[in-house]
């Protein structure tokens, strides 16, 4: 009996050890420890990477990940080795293409990218790595101000669709009050039109959403085909001339309903931006009758008399923490969320990787719920943030279930097992 305990415990701790400790293949250093949460483990695939965003698994099980400052695309093979997956070659497969968007056709053998001001295609062998000639499917999404990225996502519902997220032109936009205006929206073209005669962003496709500030990350859930959207809502907010930035707005996770139904009541809502902001800590805004995730009027934005017929978000989460990506687990039990972290609040927030479990292709958790968000992969030390922490970008799973991310600012790509 107290063999089998002491056993039991050091069992017990080795679980815990593999938990907090992040280890590395051969040749990789990974800068930071992460905190992981109940029944993860984490390891380092790669460093020294430029900038790393958004990432995708090939059919033949290859990890490509787009590189900021249009730097390109770079094609990671993987192997398993003892425990843990690491690269066995790391390619560059594309210069000057991205600066954030990667996604896959549904039989997989085209590759899209992003910038600025377009979405391109080329066709693409997994089993090689070979890239064909590109060819622009949609254009004319350059901003002047900010919010430079294009989040894109394709469908394995509705296979010759592909989604662009385009965000606002500044903090506050006040033109996008407007839907002619073509940006903080979501919009849906066809693939197949698209390699004919490339897409305006402006006047091409169909409004899947509007009133969205900046979306940079989508995905499909893979059993219903719902769309869903992360948002990063409005910077130094003020109410009445109070400043109540800290904790408000709420970022915001948003269904859209699912590309293949034809009757999608989701379809082209507007969802506030920019007159109506959700809330994240009511009593802060201090409006009678204010929920998380309630939309209200703040200072500086257009006229806006009708917040409460806007629609909005399904959960909501901490002001400034910056989702980048969502992805779901392959049955769909739980959706994989990654916080880039806070420029706007003091003391930093973000900077962690964290699950919202789902059941009949809903969140689990009421919309007003400040509690939605479980902790898988964090800082452990979110007070050396920005500068000296990870940064989580873009997730993607593989056919094994394990879930890789991305880190721009540290150049590397962890391993998440247990998702």
């Amino acid at each position: 009996m107290g063999h089998l305990s002491t056993l039991a415990g050091v069992l017990a701790l080795t679980g815990l050890f593999d938990a907090v400790t992040a280890q590395s293949c051969s040749g990789v250093t990974g800068r930071y420890q992460p905190k992981m949460g109940s029944g993860y483990r984490v390891s380092v695939l790669a460093s020294g990477l430029r900038q790393p965003r958004h990432i995708v698994v090939d059919s033949a099980g290859n990890l490509l990940v787009a590189e900021g400052g249009s730097t390109g695309v770079r094609r990671l093979v993987l192997q398993d080795n003892g425990n843990i997956v690491c690269a066995s070659s790391n390619t560059q497969i594309l210069t000057g293409s991205t600066n954030h968007g990667i996604a896959l056709s549904a039989d997989g053998k085209t590759l899209f990218t992003s910038n600025l001001a377009s979405v391109t295609a080329y066709s693409y062998d997994a089993s090689t790595g070979q890239v064909g000639t590109g060819r622009q499917i949609v254009t004319g999404m350059s901003n002047t101000g900010t919010h430079p990225t294009r989040a894109i996502a394709t469908s394995k519902w509705s296979p010759d669709t592909i989604l662009v997220a385009r965000g606002s032109n500044g903090n506050i936009d006040t033109s996008t009050t407007d839907r002619s205006s073509g940006r903080s929206m979501i919009k849906a073209f066809s693939i197949s039109q698209g390699m004919t005669t490339a897409h305006q962003y402006n006047t091409g496709g169909e409004v899947l959403a509007w009133g969205l500030r900046n979306i940079v990350g989508l995905t499909e859930d893979p059993n219903t085909g719902g769309v869903w959207s992360v948002e990063n809502q409005m910077d130094d907010l003020r109410l009445n001339g109070r400043d109540i930035h800290t904790n408000n707005p709420a970022e915001r996770l948003s269904y859209h309903g699912a590309l293949n139904d034809t009757n999608n009541r989701y379809k082209g809502l507007n969802y506030g931006y920019p007159s109506c902001v959700p809330a994240w800590d009511p009593e802060n805004v201090g409006i009678s009758g204010l929920l998380v995730g309630s939309l209200f009027k703040p200072d500086g934005v257009p006229n806006a008399n009708d917040c409460a017929n806007r629609m909005t978000g399904r959960l909501h989460f901490h002001a400034h923490t910056a989702p980048l990506d969502i992805k779901f687990n392959a049955n769909s039990t739980a959706a994989y969320i990654a916080f880039h972290g806070s420029w706007n609040r003091n003391p930093a927030d973000g900077y962690r990787v964290m699950r919202v479990d789902f059941r009949n292709g809903q969140p689990v958790a009421d919309v007003t719920s400040k509690t939605a968000q479980i902790p898988v992969m964090e800082n452990s030390n979110v007070g050396a943030c920005p500068n000296s922490c990870f940064r989580p970008v873009g997730l993607a799973f593989d056919q094994k279930g394990r879930l890789f991310v991305s880190s721009d600012t540290s150049g590397e790509i962890y391993v998440i097992y247990g998702a």
